[in-house]
């Protein structure tokens, strides 16, 4: 750094000797003092070799270091380097960021998230300030380049409703937490604060959510969060949801309704399915990350969405990781040996089971407070179509091998919560076999899509699962269905249930006809619920 505090940015092998840097430094100011003898040159100046210029490093206490020592050594915070009679102060792995984005959509009401990525410096030890455009004396918009700063520090800001029609900048400062802090950087909003949307479906559930439920008790959330592809395809637009304004079906406008949704469930434990890498990566792993949330992310091999779980990084830590996806698992894997023998026998169905591209995500969490508690998450978004019952019968079986191989041999007796979509009702087979434990081969589900797809098998697992949330009406509204597919099924043995937020009421869903609407990002409602270790 120099005395006027610029900045020259230096990489080398730690392992090389300082002479060797150093020699390359001499070069390169060499190279940059033969630019300003040729500019000397061709302006008439006298001709002549740049000299090569001494280079020395001394250490923050004055005395030269032998070039003979290594890189990293050498360079250490405080020491200045010499080039001619030039003085350069030295910083080691200054905090610096890499990126700094603002989201595209603002809305008044709603947590204006940045993404932050950084070099040698962590988001929460970063200092940020919010400014706003200055209005015009005389009313009307913006288009001067004065900045106001808010008195917001924090690194999510929500503006107010004072604000609809004037940009933001964010000015934000790298920090390690050692009270170290780098060079600043600044971002402006690509577009200006727009009008919210009023009252939103999950407002009044926010009341009951408040604050992060105590030690000894896991919120857990489950939502399908509607994937951006087949939102905004032509088929959804007119057929699928021709009642929700177009505009409410853009991931921009979504993704603000989500992160305001999901912040204030203050939830522990939040499986989401449906969700596109894009949206994990930009937006829901930076804005949750800000409100305590650590994510974990698995693609559905062919299309661009699939799971995320996050979990309350003073609550837990990640222990080890177990996802499968269940065509490859059942075909590679010697768990499934007896299931695949089975399924073979029934080629048609085995066709159609191998071609999904269906996930599950399993994650062990250990508690920071109590380091010999467990817990298994797992998540899943189960095969569609009404008349996959069959299907759903296979994926499941599987998934519950799964989970018994990892909750029952890896880490004997660890309560399990298994959230998701399953595509199945109450009266299912699937829902059926998970809250049972077996499922017989004459069930009505094996013949699903009629006789030419009967496969017939007889299943078990060795759990005691109850759906937390009980068997509502529905969790799914639109327009030509509704029905309850989403589950948070939890260990009986291990965990009761304390409380179930309310689902929003039949008015609030209907307000806007179905879902997603102006008032609701999603076409499921999420299912959130308090949990209590036994």
């Amino acid at each position: 750094v120099l005395p006027d505090g610029s900045a020259r940015h230096m990489q080398r092998d730690k392992a090389e000797p300082l002479g060797r840097a150093l020699a390359r430094i001499a070069t390169s100011a060499t190279k940059g003092q033969g630019k300003k003898s040729k500019k000397a040159r061709a302006e008439g100046g006298a001709e002549g070799e740049a000299a090569v210029p001494a280079v020395r490093l001394f250490s923050s206490d004055g005395v030269a270091v032998a070039e003979e020592v290594p890189n990293a050594a050498a360079w250490q915070d405080g020491a200045v380097l010499h080039i001619g009679d030039a003085r350069y102060l030295v910083e080691r792995n200054p905090p610096a960021l890499t990126e700094l984005r603002l989201p595209r959509s603002l809305l008044a009401g709603f947590p204006v998230c940045p993404k932050v990525s950084t070099e040698f410096a962590a988001p929460q030890h970063c200092l940020f300030r919010w400014f706003r455009e200055q209005r015009p004396a005389g009313g009307g918009d913006a288009t001067g380049k004065a900045w106001v700063e808010t008195a917001a520090a924090e690194r999510v800001f929500t503006p107010s409703n004072a604000l609809v029609g004037l940009r933001l900048k964010l000015r934000c400062t790298p920090g390690d937490g050692d009270q170290r802090y780098g060079p600043a950087r600044e971002v402006e909003s690509s577009g200006p604060v727009e009008a919210g949307p009023g009252a939103c479906t999950f407002d009044p559930r926010h009341l009951y959510t408040k604050k992060v439920c105590g030690h000894g008790f896991v919120r857990a959330v489950s939502y399908n969060i509607l994937a951006d592809t087949y939102a905004q395809t032509e088929f959804s637009r007119t057929v699928l949801y021709p009642y929700c304004a177009p505009y409410a079906l853009e991931i921009d406008y979504r993704q603000n309704l989500l992160k305001k949704e999901l912040a204030g469930y203050s939830a522990d434990l939040i499986c989401l399915q449906e969700v596109d890498k894009s949206v994990f990566v930009d937006s829901l792993a930076p804005a949750l990350d800000a409100f305590g949330l650590e994510g974990l992310f698995r693609i559905k091999e062919k299309q661009h969405e699939g799971l995320a779980t996050f979990y309350r990084r003073d609550k837990f830590s990640l222990f080890s990781q177990h996802d499968i996806a269940f065509s490859e698992a059942l075909l590679s894997e010697p768990l499934h040996k007896e299931l695949c023998e089975q399924l073979a026998k029934y080629p048609l169905v085995q066709e159609k089971v191998l071609q999904r591209s269906s996930v599950l995500q399993v994650s062990i969490l250990q508690s920071t407070t109590d380091p010999s508690r467990k817990l298994c998450v797992a998540n899943t978004h189960l095969y569609w179509h009404p008349k996959g019952g069959n299907i759903r019968l296979i994926q499941i079986a599987v998934a519950m091998s799964h989970i018994k191989h990892v909750a029952c041999d890896l880490y004997p007796s660890i309560p399990v919560i298994f959230c998701g979509d399953f595509n199945s009702t109450p009266s299912s087979g699937t829902y059926s076999f998970i809250s049972s434990g077996g499922i017989a081969e004459d069930h009505e589900d094996w013949v699903s899509n009629g006789e030419e797809e009967r496969c017939n098998m007889s299943l078990s697992h060795p759990f005691k699962l109850l759906s937390a949330c009980g068997e509502p009406a529905y969790t799914n509204y639109v327009g030509g269905f509704h029905g309850c597919l989403d589950y948070i099924f939890i260990d009986k043995n291990a965990l009761e249930v304390e409380q179930v937020i309310p689902l929003p009421s039949h008015e609030e869903i209907t307000t806007h006809q179905a879902l997603p609407s102006v008032s609701h990002p999603s076409d499921h409602i999420a299912l959130i619920c308090d949990l209590k270790w036994k």
